[in-house]
């Protein structure tokens, strides 16, 4: 009699042993944190209660000394949190990851080893092509935190650092106009008796959203120009309060202009921030009015806006106060040490988890988005089209 057919084989049947999924080996992350070189950088990327978290987590922070001096944190805040203190660039350097808010200069990079991890900004348009070639050179692995996107296709950091640049605007405004600043002597806020200052805004953008808050908080008179709709109604959904809104139609500018103490450029474009304030609209501006221009870090979008630093903000010109100081951020370096911390502390810690930054790579389309170079290798398309350098798809290389 023959035997029924069975689809298994008699090992089959028989009872199998049950594999588990094997757990993810955790990593430990050896961090440098150099002093910024940068002219008037004073921010660091890690407070030292960030550092506490992360050492307390078993990785390794070296700190160069006096790289939080500029926001106020000292060699003993970090040492106490757990970081090593080194005292010459080679030294931190030498470790397997680089954080910085700027980017490194060409010699600070022939201190980096071959096939490190770099982790700052970019800053495409003041960058040369030799900055490049030289990571190229060193395989190096760079991460630019301007670029990366979270889930919901925000900027993080950009964003952190535009609120911080918008409130900013307003008190800088605030203070440029005081007499004592041979301004106006006008005071930015709601005297009873007194009419309140005007304040324009040009951008609609999360900086513009946080100097219209800025300046109704302070009971200035409010207009924001965008040519963004959407924008603009979003930015009447946070504000909780009725303000005047217009698209860039000239006239209605000029007008807002003729009769603002303010204005406060904060625009942004492809490239660079598009010119909608021109020369003899400034011209027809009040005596003593204070322009600021935050988008001076895209070119600027007022036509007499120059360059100008925070040792020497501001410039006069056909009788209007310009201040025009790129990376506004870091007047208050404290402030934003704190909220770039915030961002970063979490993002490492998960990486660490994930089994280091190889790992976190092939799983973290939000650690992908910022990634313009992989071993050496371009993966950036913006950079490769600017520089004309060939460039790669970070997903055909990571598989």
């Amino acid at each position: 009699m023959s035997t029924p057919y069975s689809p298994f084989s008699k090992e089959e049947l028989l009872p199998q042993e049950e594999k588990l999924e094997i757990k993810k080996q955790k990593g430990s992350l050896f961090i440098g944190l150099p002093k910024e070189s940068y002219f008037e950088e004073k921010r660091i990327c890690l407070t030292p209660d960030a550092v506490a978290a992360m050492t307390q987590n078993g990785h390794r922070i070296v700190i160069e000394t006096g790289a939080g001096k500029g926001a106020n944190f000292t060699d003993q805040n970090y040492s106490e949190a757990g970081a090593k203190i080194v005292y010459s660039k080679e030294d931190v350097f030498g470790c397997n990851i680089i954080l910085k808010v700027e980017p490194p200069t060409l010699e600070e990079i022939k201190f980096i080893k071959p096939q490190s991890i770099l982790v700052s900004a970019l800053q495409l348009k003041t960058q040369s092509k030799a900055y490049f070639e030289a990571l190229a050179h060193k395989r190096i692995t760079a991460i630019a935190f301007d670029y990366i996107k979270d889930n919901e296709g925000m900027f993080p950091i950009v964003q952190s650092l535009s609120e911080i640049a918008g409130t900013a605007s307003v008190l800088i405004a605030a203070e440029t106009m005081s007499t004592q600043n041979k301004g106006n002597g006008l005071l930015l806020g709601n005297i009873g008796g007194v009419p309140p200052a005007e304040v324009v805004i040009i951008g609609a953008g999360t900086a513009g959203l946080f100097a219209a808050k800025s300046a109704i908080g302070l009971g200035a008179s409010v207009k924001v120009f965008d040519n963004s709709i959407s924008k603009l109604r979003n930015l009447q959904k946070n504000l909780n309060s009725p303000v005047f809104t217009s698209t860039l139609q000239p006239r209605t500018l000029q007008k807002a202009l003729m009769r603002c103490d303010v204005c406060i450029g904060a625009i942004r474009g492809k490239y660079r921030a598009p010119i909608v304030i021109t020369e003899e609209m400034v011209q027809i501006m009040k005596p003593g009015a204070v322009i600021v221009d935050v988008s001076i870090d895209h070119g600027g979008c007022v036509e007499t806006s120059e360059v100008t630093t925070h040792s020497n903000p501001t410039f006069t010109k056909h009788n209007v106060h310009h201040y025009c100081v790129p990376n506004i951020p870091s007047r208050y370096a404290r402030t934003a040490t704190i909220s770039i911390s915030n961002i970063f502390t979490p993002f490492l810690l998960h990486i660490g988890e994930e089994g280091g930054f190889e790992h976190a790579i092939r799983s973290e389309r939000i650690l992908r988005s910022g990634m313009y170079f992989y071993h050496g290798i371009l993966t950036n398309k913006s950079v490769g089209e600017w520089f004309k350098l060939p460039y790669r798809d970070i997903n055909l290389l990571i598989l």
